[in-house]
């Protein structure tokens, strides 16, 4: 999410890689194949070869000190409020600050500021090489650092400090971070089929809304998919069959707004929206019956994992709201940004990558027996590097702080600088991810950027998950749990897409929390 340090999602999937689950019919599903047919407009592809890395100088770097100051007290951090929201945007406000110290490491203010956050200073980092400092606990704290340079009231979530808030040095960081781990190694049989028979209904219904309305809009039908599949495959129920009904993502939208609002711009008049969403936090209370029934449907269904928590250690109620949180905020609002921007990324390469997904697609699932498998998906090292790619070039969480443990020393690619114990460290994570010096066509979509031995070098400097993709999370860190899953149900969408279709269409607009997509066209494969 944007201007967040969101770990997204926070839950893991522990998955056999090179064999297919056991239990007949429950991880796989069986498709037809159908031939690729031509799609009218042609786009640029974005198809290059792999780029490599340029290599690493080894001499000693300058030291500089951190540039830039703080203003004013109030002032300076109510100026660059309206610089990061109004005046220049995210993307220029650090910019234009790298021009004018001349440097990826700097000094500056980050939202909200007055009256809501009180000490928004921090040590900015925007590049690739000083980035990863942020996922290194030996170095940095994680405290209460979740949403950035303040805390949402723990009135949110039941009145607990979630385990996104918990530092690893906390007793109760591994015990919650072990019952994600449960929760989705007990589910992963679930998952494949699940997520079929969810994004089914989504393609049925985009379908229907094109023929009627010759166009259709994407995310609401994708939160819907998103919430319906995380019920039906980690907690085995359909939320329509019981009271909640199809009101899940319209209450976690409420909550999550409540928490969020402080760092989002819904696009009210600039003067009320900075006053009233900016300024002062929004009272818990007024979504307090909201909560309570996403509550109510998580605890009623979730029985063997509150068993779970309670032979770790965790009570049933504190379990609970760690549940809700990690699946409604984390996990399905991962995949409400995440799946329209990757889409995005997709739709705009245009026919000839499309045509060549479908062809990868099709005929691994083909050789297969048309089951769809984690082994299958090994097999598509085009549909894997996409999938990288849009993680790479829009991360669906743009944002990490940590608090410097102690005095160190933090190197850029250009020079040192000294970092003081207790200072709080701030990085942008598309300038790192999108770092020239590392990513040959760093701005660009380039679909095949990881495919091969060159390619897959590449992925340790891809860090969507709160740390990189080359490693992997534990109880002892703060990389997301939920690493392979999101990972997981990506490459699912594109199977499933272009099983289906041959090409899409789309027009893009702008959302609170990441594109706004309407589709325009869905070529149907051909029997």
């Amino acid at each position: 999410m944007a201007s967040t340090s969101l770990a997204l999602p926070s839950l893991k999937l522990q998955f056999p890689s090179h064999k297919s689950s056991s239990r007949k019919n429950s991880s796989s599903h069986r498709v037809s194949i159908r031939p690729i047919q031509a799609s009218v407009s042609e786009r640029p592809p974005y198809i290059s070869s792999p780029s490599t890395s340029p290599p690493v100088k080894q001499a000693k770097l300058p030291t500089r000190k951190v540039p830039g100051d703080y203003g004013l007290p109030l002032v300076g951090p109510w100026k660059d409020r309206l610089d990061y929201f109004y005046n220049q945007g995210k993307n220029e406000f650090f910019k234009s600050r790298i021009q004018k110290h001349q440097s990826t490491v700097f000094r500056t203010n980050m939202p909200p500021g007055p009256f809501i956050s009180f000490n928004p200073n921090v040590v900015v980092l925007l590049d690739g090489k000083s980035f990863p400092i942020l996922f290194d606990v030996s170095k940095v704290e994680k405290k209460d650092l979740f949403t950035g340079t303040f805390m949402p009231s723990t009135d949110l979530t039941g009145g607990y400090r979630v385990l996104s808030y918990l530092d690893p040095s906390e007793p109760n960081h591994a015990k919650l971070k072990k019952l994600m781990f449960y929760l989705l190694s007990s589910q992963r049989n679930e998952v494949i089929p699940e997520f079929h028979n969810s994004y089914s209904e989504l393609f049925e219904t985009l379908e229907n809304e094109l023929s009627t309305k010759g166009k259709a809009g994407l995310n609401a039908a994708n939160d819907q998919a998103a919430f319906n599949f995380l019920a039906r495959s980690l907690y085995g129920i359909n939320p329509q069959d019981t009271k909640l009904g199809t009101d899940g993502p319209k209450l976690i939208g409420k909550w999550v707004l409540f928490q969020l609002h402080p760092l989002l711009i819904l696009g009210l008049p600039k003067v009320l929206e900075d006053l009233v969403m900016h300024t002062f936090r929004l009272p818990p209370a007024l979504v307090k019956k909201d909560y309570q029934r996403l509550y109510n449907f998580f605890y009623e269904n979730s029985t063997s994992v509150l068993d779970e928590a309670e032979k770790i250690g965790i009570s049933r109620e504190e379990a609970c709201h760690n549940l809700l949180f990690a699946t409604c905020f984390n996990s399905f609002g991962g995949i409400k940004i995440f799946f329209p921007n990757m889409l995005k990324w997709i739709g705009r390469a245009g026919a000839k990558l499309h045509s060549q997904l479908a062809q990868e697609i099709r005929s691994v699932i083909s050789s297969n027996s048309g089951k769809v498998t984690m082994a299958a998906m090994e097999k598509m090292p085009l549909m894997k590097s996409v999938v990288y790619e849009s993680l790479r070039i829009e991360p669906p969480v743009a944002s990490q702080y940590g608090r410097a443990k102690h005095d160190m020393v933090i190197e850029s690619h250009d020079a040192s600088f000294e970092i003081k114990e207790g200072e709080l460290l701030y990085g942008f994570q598309p300038f790192a991810t999108k770092d020239p010096k590392i990513f040959d066509r760093s701005e660009e979509f380039v679909a095949d950027r990881f495919i091969g031995e060159e390619g897959e070098k590449l992925l340790k400097h891809v860090l969507w998950s709160n740390g990189s993709e080359t490693e992997n999370p534990s109880i002892n860190n703060k990389q997301c749990a939920g690493k392979d899953f999101v990972v997981l149900v990506s490459r699912l969408l594109l199977v499933e897409l272009f099983l289906r279709y041959d090409s899409f269409e789309i027009e893009v607009g702008a959302s609170p929390l990441g594109a706004a997509i309407t589709l325009t066209s869905l070529r149907r494969a051909s029997f």
